[in-house]
Formats: structure tokens, sequence, C-alpha cells
């Protein structure tokens, strides 16, 4: 189906004026993009619309901004092609503002002033700086650590001389009035770290992260949350490989529950990453640790059928991108979490204790405890720096707790 037979012919009335040779290129990008043609019809249709209002308007490209797409949005439109709308819709606009941002990188459109950024502290940049250089943790963790530190300034100061344990303490329970728990405790690591690198510069008095309050929360205290063998068998085997999407989801499903891989493992797999002459698959995780596992036989299978069916032919390196255009990777782990919520449902499960990726992960060591894998072999594959971790699903393997079970007093005769 050609774009042309897509696209509704009462659009063809709208008139785009000067901007129809860069609506065309914006076509063209977008063909490029391998989109589909019925997406394609929807951006060049809003593309036009906005370049046929503009005109009819008197506005200026040079004068188009936030304010002016807000009124773009809201008007009441009266435009050739029998709408007669009051406003347009959500979607409808933010196709505009993708024509805008193609305008712009062509240097046709000045840039938009963006909205001011948030004043950040230069002591919150370094130290963020030195979370990187010398912590070796995540990005994002870096981000969240800047921000919550930004929210406690407000209690703190500025002025890390004038720290003092009497002020930390007070701020951190300040703060646990108005979070959870389990925000507040990351808070409280956030500003032990930030009160170290303080004291390593000499800008605060040392000990001071001694002096944020423990926030209770009993470790390794509840049971794992799991699904049984049987139900993740039904998850994986709910995938529909008759399409592209259900190809790319098994492979992903597959690793999750064979190796117990976390969303992040999974978002940053490359290519090069699997030695397919060794049978193994490396893995870089928490703390930019590597360590290279045996890549289970289906889920390779899972792997090599996904790249050579279903994977777009575009030159990205990662393993695993959108099955729809724009080819590429995932923004975020939690699309790798709603590829296990929507298996989840596909396979009828509604009781699952969670609904993410951690999921298969806690069923995956689960499973290796009870075929009779040691603590040791499943914090190896699961990348465990404590076995106190890993001991954690023991709790979970009733063949072997019974082993260790006394019998009660109460059923032996005096």
């Amino acid at each position: 189906m050609t774009v042309d037979a897509c696209f509704p012919s009462s659009a063809r009335c709208l008139d785009a004026g000067a901007l129809q040779t860069f609506i065309d290129a914006f076509v063209h990008q977008l063909k490029g993009e391998r989109h589909t043609a019925l997406t394609i019809s929807n951006y060049e249709n809003s593309a036009r619309h906005f370049a046929d209002w503009l005109c009819r308007s008197n506005i200026q490209l040079d004068q188009v901004g936030e304010d002016i797409i807000l009124r773009f949005a809201e008007h009441r439109c009266e435009c050739p092609g029998n709408r007669r709308l009051a406003g347009v819709s959500p979607r409808y606009v933010r196709r505009v503002r993708r024509f805008i941002r193609f305008l712009v990188h062509r240097g046709v459109l000045t840039a938009m002033v963006p909205p001011a950024p948030k004043k950040i502290d230069l002591q919150i940049v370094a130290y963020q700086e030195w979370l990187r250089h010398h912590r070796g943790i995540s990005e994002p963790t870096i981000d969240r650590h800047g921000s919550m530190i930004m929210r406690l300034l407000a209690g703190l100061g500025n002025d890390p001389e004038a720290y003092d344990a009497p002020l930390v303490r007070r701020v951190i329970l300040d703060e646990a009035k108005r979070s959870s728990r389990p925000h507040v405790k990351t808070m409280t690591t956030a500003i032990r770290g930030y009160l170290r690198f303080l004291a390593t510069a000499g800008l605060c008095r040392p000990g001071l992260d001694h002096a944020v309050p423990i926030i209770p929360q009993w470790r390794l205290s509840a049971l794992p949350r799991y699904l049984p063998a049987s139900s993740v068998e039904q998850v994986i085997a709910s995938c529909d490989l008759t399409k592209p999407h259900g190809i790319r989801d098994r492979a992903i499903l597959l690793l999750l529950a064979r190796l117990g891989l976390r969303a992040g493992d999974i978002l940053t797999m490359r290519l090069d990453d699997i030695a397919w002459n060794e049978g193994t698959i490396r893995v870089c995780g928490k703390g930019r640790r590597e360590i290279r596992l045996p890549l289970p036989q289906d889920a390779g299978d899972a792997i090599l059928d996904y790249l050579s069916r279903a994977r777009p032919s575009v030159d990205d390196v990662r393993i695993f991108l959108r099955s729809s255009a724009p080819f590429r990777p995932f923004k975020g782990p939690s699309v790798i979490s709603g590829v296990v919520r929507l298996a989840l449902e596909r396979a009828g499960i509604a009781d699952a204790p969670t609904r993410g990726a951690n999921l298969l992960r806690h069923s995956a060591a689960t499973s290796m405890l009870r075929a009779g894998a040691s603590l040791d072999a499943v914090g190896t594959v699961l990348r465990h720096r404590s076995i106190d971790t890993t001991a954690h699903y023991a709790k979970v393997d009733v063949a072997m707790l019974r082993q260790g079970v006394q019998t009660w007093p109460g059923d032996s005769s005096c």
C-alpha cells in the first residue's frame, strides 16, 4: 500500500505553501526509518495541517514557538478536509512537534528555548563525578543520588563546614515523616556517600556519615517471590512466534528465566557478548562487573532465531531492539519488565506475586536450588556479592529445610 493510498483525499485540500518541500523531505526520512505507510501518512497529514494553519493565521515560520504550538492545539479547526473540531488530539500535536524538530535539525527553524534547567549545586556535580570514577555505579543511580542530595540541601544548607551530627540526623528524620521507608533508606545511602565525599575533599568534618540514622528494614525477612517452574514455562510458551516481537520476547524471557538476568543486563546486551563457539554469554551488571556465563541451549537457539528472522537490519550493536520503527534500543529497564508483565497476562497467570523482570530472576534462583545446586553456584550465576543474599532463597527449599527439622518434643513420651 502506498502513502497516497493511505492518505485521506480531503487532506490534499490543505496547502502547505513554502513548507511543502520540507514535508516531502520529512516523509522521505520517515520512510528511511521504515515506518509503516499508515504512520507516515499520519505524520504527513499533521505536518500539512500545521503548515496550512500557519498560512491562514498569518504566522511566519520564525515566530513558531511553544505558544504557537499551543494555539494550534486549541484552535477551532475550520481548515479544509471537513474538520469541525475545537482543538486537536494530543497525539496529533506530538506529530507536529516531531515535524518541528525535523525543521530545527535541518536549520530551517531556530531551536525553541527549552525550559530553564534546575539549578545544580557545583558540589553535587563534583559528588556525581566522584561516584562515577570511584564507586563504579550506573548512571541512573548517580542521577538519583544527585537528585536526593539536592532535595536534602534545603534542610542541610549549602555550607558543609556548618554540618554537624544533630543537623544530619534531624534532616533525615524529617524526611522519614513524609516519604516511604524504602525511599528514605535509599536516601540515607546517598547522604552517607555525600558526607564521605565532602570529608575526603576536606569540606566537612570527618565521621559525619556515622550520624546518619539507620532506617529499620529487616534484611532477608520476607520470602522470595517466585513462580513455580510450570508457570514459568507457561509464560515462555505464551509468545506468538509468528510475529517479530514474539520471537524477540521469547528470547528475552528465556534469558531471564534460565540465567536469572536483570532487566538492565538484557538492555545493554551487545552482539559481541555472545561467544557462539564457546557457548557462553558475557554479562555486565552492577558495579560494572563482568562475568561469562554458559548459554543454555534453548536460550541460545531463541537468540539465534531472533537474530536470523526477526531482528531489524540496522547498524546497532545492541541485541534487542524495538520491533516497530524507528528501530532502536529500548529506552530503559521498565520495557523489559513490560515484556514479562504482558507475558503473564497472555499466560493467564493472575496471581503472580510481582509482575516485573525480577520475578523470573527469583524464580530461576529458586528452581536452581531445588534442583540441587549449591548456594555458591547460585550466587555465582546471579552475581551476588554476599552469600547472605543467596541464602535468602534457601527458605523456599522445603526438602533441604526438612532435613534440619527436629522432632517436636510433645510427640515423644517422657
